[in-house]
């Protein structure tokens, strides 16, 4: 079992940055794959990016690849998510997930633990 919080969404210009964090509970983080997602009004949740449990392999949805950046702190039990160059069809809450598999993927139902998201707007 483990518990998920997000940090870090607020308010942003078109062009600026955010940093997400999302603090996990529990004594086995290092053994989870973790991923972020997103969820705009009226659109189903999406992948974002996911990284595995060294942190050693990542991968992106291509709306965001080259502009987000996600990373992992096994020592702090926290997984980060850098945003730069942002842009309004960023806008949507941001969730953390972890995965109890080694696989990488994408689709949000192979996830067994969710955060609670983090709003993140972006005005242009």
């Amino acid at each position: 079992q483990v518990h998920l919080v997000e940090s870090g969404g607020g308010l942003v210009q078109a062009g600026g940055s955010l940093r997400l964090s999302c603090a996990a509970s529990g004594r086995t983080f290092s053994s989870y794959t973790m991923g972020w997602f997103r969820q705009a009004p009226g659109k189903e949740r999406e992948f974002v990016a996911v990284v595995s449990w060294s942190g050693a392999t990542t991968y992106y949805a291509d709306s965001v690849k080259g502009r987000f950046t996600i990373s992992r702190d096994n020592a702090k039990n926290t997984v980060y998510l850098i945003m730069n160059s942002l842009k309004p069809e960023d806008t949507a809450v941001y969730y953390c997930a972890a995965r109890t598999d080694y696989n990488l993927g994408y689709r949000y139902y192979e996830y067994s633990y969710w955060g609670q998201g983090t709003q993140v707007t972006v005005s242009s």
